[in-house]
């Protein structure tokens, strides 16, 4: 490991080293997301069980199975913001206790609607975390591996995919009651979500946020000097603040093109991905009705592992030598492909094997694809000031997509059938394929250089900006008082 040292910090952690104290990050980032990856996609299996155990409608089956993606819409939008305002540190460990609440909460509900608040509270926090995982672990890369690190970070959602099954695998085959065997897995996910919490306290602020945003240099260089060994260090000295507001940043129209990019592609992706994946154990029973829960099951796990494993681990690896936007061009098109094929070759959804065959070539590309890089591309298109924002804006209408996707699967079988949904899926593909184009490649490219500093103030202009601002407001607020139900001039400038 190379020691790398600069007067200007931002630029020591661009040219980084791959060292140490990266991996470390991904990993207190990484046991997050598979938390959320696991108390998320957990219900599909658990929901099998509780249906029966409670004697759920169809409505109720998708309400369940829904409720903590619309949850987690809101959680996104709110902590993404919260993250740019009160910083990263904060927001990040905040999200984990409440994962914690939501997830025991969850395992000791007496009944439906007792879940389905605790599920609600849960995906508040599932989708806080998604925003400042990405952002934190982007603002600590180097520009060459940035794509790397932050998909590994997401990358831990295979291990949720992987150990959901085993865990109701374990418990079904062991003899556990349905009932203790639900309540166990939806309560195993507080146990990961509460070391996050510790973790995640002992972690610094990101150094780009205390420099370009809050201006504390020193403290940030200490910091970061600690936390890497003295691998990186530098004084700040040449970092630009960053000023923008939320209104500046909405009516921007390069930031709502690229608004329209990263949000839109999520929702286009999570609406095909998460409908398909939660309710996988359906689609399963209409492939094989006589199968067993336990068949089913297993059949999950190996499309998991199978399929989906490699592409996750492929595109870490390769990301940032084919590029992320390339990547996610090249994964639409192939779920599209694969979806069309299901859905136009007759039989192909009654016969087990060729089924799962290009059901599992889909999900390849999609972790080979838009699953990952709908992810990452969010956490490095927008500036320092609003990257949170953006981010959690992408994520949380990507979870409004997905919540539509589980919430409509089970009414659009019963009226398209199995092939007319995933005609439908097609459809939703070739759109994120084409909405993809509006966004640039950010690989091997600073994350400044990427924002292009439309939101920079050098750091003594902006201090006379605030200065004066203050004078006004003393002055316009000596000559008129402010009245009740009335702005100051201070609050004025602020907005």
């Amino acid at each position: 490991m190379t020691e790398t040292r600069s007067k200007d910090l931002i630029a020591a952690l661009d040219e980084a080293s791959l060292s140490r104290f990266h991996l470390r990050a991904v990993l207190v980032s990484g046991m997050g997301f598979f938390t959320d990856a696991y108390d998320l996609f957990i219900i599909g299996i658990a929901s099998t069980l509780i249906v029966k155990q409670w004697n759920l409608s169809t409505g109720q089956l998708s309400l369940l199975n829904s409720t903590m993606l619309g949850a987690a819409f809101l959680g996104a939008l709110v902590f993404g913001r919260f993250a740019d305002l009160i910083g990263r540190k904060r927001v990040y460990w905040m999200v984990a206790a409440i994962m914690v609440v939501g997830a025991l909460g969850s395992a000791l509900s007496p009944s439906l609607w007792v879940l389905i608040l605790f599920r609600f509270v849960l995906g508040f926090g599932v989708g806080g975390d998604y925003p400042v995982s990405a952002v934190l672990m982007s603002e600590y890369a180097n520009r060459k591996d940035r794509g790397k690190l932050v998909g590994m970070v997401f990358g831990t959602q295979a291990l949720g995919l992987i150990v959901g099954p085993l865990i109701a695998l374990a418990l079904l085959g062991g003899g556990a009651s349905d009932d203790v065997a639900w309540r166990v897995m939806l309560g195993l996910g507080a146990v990961p979500a509460a070391a996050v919490v510790y973790l995640r306290r002992k972690m610094p602020e990101s150094p780009r946020y205390q420099i370009q945003i809050q201006g504390q240099a020193a403290q940030a260089a200490a910091q970061m000097s600690g936390f890497t060994g003295g691998q990186v260090g530098g004084n700040g000295s040449g970092g630009l603040r960053h000023e923008m507001g939320l209104r500046a940043f909405l009516t921007n129209r390069r930031w709502l093109i690229t608004l329209a990019g990263t949000a839109g592609t999520w929702f286009l992706l999570d609406y095909a991905y998460y409908g398909n994946t939660i309710s996988t154990p359906q689609i399963l029973s209409l492939i094989s009705p006589s199968a067993s829960t336990m068949t089913k099951i297993a059949l999950q796990l190996a499309i998991f592992v199978v399929a989906a494993v490699p592409g996750y681990i492929l595109a870490i690896a390769t990301l940032d030598k084919i590029g992320h936007r390339k990547l996610q061009l090249t994964g639409f098109a192939m779920m599209a492909l694969c979806f069309l094929i299901i859905a136009a070759v007759p039989g192909l959804t009654t016969a087990v094997a060729p089924f799962l065959i290009v059901y599992g070539v889909s999900y390849f590309f999609t972790e080979f694809g838009p699953n990952m890089t709908t992810f990452v591309m969010p956490s490095e298109l927008y500036p320092v000031t609003m990257r949170a924002t953006g981010h959690g804006i992408s994520a949380g209408v990507g979870k409004l997509g997905a919540f539509i996707g589980v919430f409509l699967f089970p009414a659009l079988q019963s009226s398209f059938g199995l092939r007319g949904t995933l005609l439908l899926t097609a459809g939703v593909s070739v759109l994120g394929l084409a909405l993809t184009r509006v966004l640039p490649e950010p690989a091997g490219r600073s994350l400044d250089d990427i924002s292009g500093g439309e939101d920079v103030v050098p750091a003594p202009a902006l201090m006379l900006q605030r200065r004066r601002a203050r004078l006004a407001s003393r002055k316009g607020n000596q000559e008129h008082p402010v009245k009740p139900g009335q702005r100051s001039a201070s609050a004025a400038v602020r907005e």
